[in-house]
This record gives structure tokens, sequence and C-alpha cells, in this order.
């Protein structure tokens, strides 16, 4: 079990309870998004029960087995020059993120391909694997999906791919019950590599709205409370904040804003400093 799971509660982030409690297949039928266009939003955890106040009629909340918090924890892939870090740090308009998933609280893996296209549509493909799959290594399996992915993409794929940094975080998702957005709310965020892990601060929560249109309700009501879109990534915070050497100048403001301090970690030993 990840170090991050220890004690913590099933139950997500305050101000979510009034939300009637929907099942994955709902929130499929209603709001899939898997083409979207995802802004995030790095907020006080405090915030949360104003902006989901009065909205118990228009939305609903992900609930399996009577949890509606849930534990991922995702090792991500990258060339030995950390390609994809790089080409996300300096915007480039196509570019792809490779990572393996793992839902621990229902027993689920996935390998994922995220494409960013040169709209900003992000477009998230991805194959079911058991859960005795590798996390960290490509298998011939996950090496032909990913070829064929970024092929149809015009990318070129990868010769290597090595485990570059772990992330584990909870997770609550909100819906929309018009299918307009879904809204994931992340908490207890912590970063692993080569020995050394970065956490979140307690008192701060990561928002990630996806939307196939313009600015949602949920948006509308974050600029109200003075909260704007942050340029934020789990996997390049955690890489830029546990590698000195790296520019990570892209999201230095957000990181510094809700990441403590890297120390010795205390899990997670197979994101390596040279991968």
């Amino acid at each position: 079990m990840p170090v991050s799971a220890v004690g913590r509660p099933a139950e997500g982030p305050p101000g979510l309870e009034r939300l009637r409690p929907v099942s994955l297949a709902e929130i499929n039928e209603r709001a899939a998004l898997v083409t979207r266009t995802c802004r995030k939003y790095l907020l006080p955890a405090e915030l949360v029960p104003a902006l989901f106040a009065g909205a118990e009629r228009g939305f609903g909340v992900l609930e399996i087995g009577g949890r509606t918090s849930f534990l991922y924890s995702s090792t991500y892939l990258d060339t030995p020059d950390l390609r994809t870090f790089h080409d996300h740090r300096q915007g480039r308009r196509l570019r792809y993120k490779v990572r393996t998933r793992t839902y621990v609280d229902t027993g689920t893996r996935m390998f994922e391909v995220k494409l960013k296209g040169a709209r900003g549509i992000t477009d998230k493909v991805r194959t079911e694997l058991p859960m005795d799959a590798p996390v960290d290594r490509l298998t011939w399996r996950t090496r032909d999906f990913l070829d064929r992915s970024l092929s149809r993409c015009r990318l070129d794929p990868p010769d290597v791919l090595l485990p570059a940094a772990v992330t584990d975080y909870r997770r609550t998702t909100v819906v929309a019950l018009s299918g307009e957005e879904r809204v994931t709310v992340d908490h207890d965020l912590v970063g692993y590599r080569g020995g050394w892990e970065v956490r979140m601060r307690p008192d701060t929560v990561l928002l990630e709205v996806k939307t196939r249109g313009g600015l949602t309700t949920t948006e509308r009501r974050l600029h109200e409370l003075g909260v704007r879109e942050a340029r934020f990534s789990k996997y390049a915070a955690a890489l830029a904040a546990l590698e000195p050497r790296l520019r990570g100048n892209r999201w230095h403001r957000a990181t510094g804003r809700c990441m403590d301090h890297p120390v010795p970690s205390r899990g997670h030993e197979s994101a390596g400093r040279d991968g």
C-alpha cells in the first residue's frame, strides 16, 4: 500500500456531502469527456464548500462501495532524456504523456497515453491491464498500444521508456448532471523519484475541469471566488521539485505555492534519477 494511503479517510474534501451519489456508469453516460479541454485550478481546501454551495440539483459525486474518495497511483514513463517533460515545459503543441495508473481502491490498472493536439484538446486513450502487470516498464502489449496510439497522431514512438516519477493522490469526482463538465478534486498528492518525495500542502486541493466547451458553471464560480486557472501538471511539478537541475520554470510559481520541500522517501523506490 502506498505511503499516502495510510490513515486517510475514504471521504472526499468537505463541502461535497450534499451532492447526490452517482455511479461510474452514470458518469460515463453523462460526461465521459475522454476527448476534452482540461483546465486546472489550485485553491485552498476551505473554499470547496463555497464552490459547490447550492449545487445539489445540478451536480453529483462519484460513489463506489460507499466511498467518494479514491486513491490513485500513477507511474510516469519517459525517455532517458525526459523528452515528454521537456515537451510539456516548452509548450509544444503536439505532445504526449505515458503512464500506468492504478486505481488502488477498486483494484483496476490502466496503461494510458494522453495526447495533446494543436488546438489544445486532450485525448486520452487507454487499455486495461491485469493487477500483476508491471507498472514501471513496457511489455509487448503496452509497447504495441503506445506505438499505434502515437502513429495515429503522426508522432514518432520513443525507442526507450523508463520510470521517471510516481504520483499518489486521492481523487473525488464531481459531475454536472447536464453533462457540461466533470470536475476532479485531488488532494494528498505525493510525488516520488530517486529515493525522495515531495508533498502537496494539506490545505490545498487541485481542481481539474474537463469540458468540451468554454467556461463552465464551476469555473465561473471559481472566478467569482477569485481563483484563476493555474499552470500545473502533477508529473511535471513533482519532477521539477525533485530534480533541481531541471528547468521547471513553467510551473515554478504554482509549485512554490502548494508543494512542501522534498524529503527522503518512505516509499516508491522504482522511479530513479537516471530515468
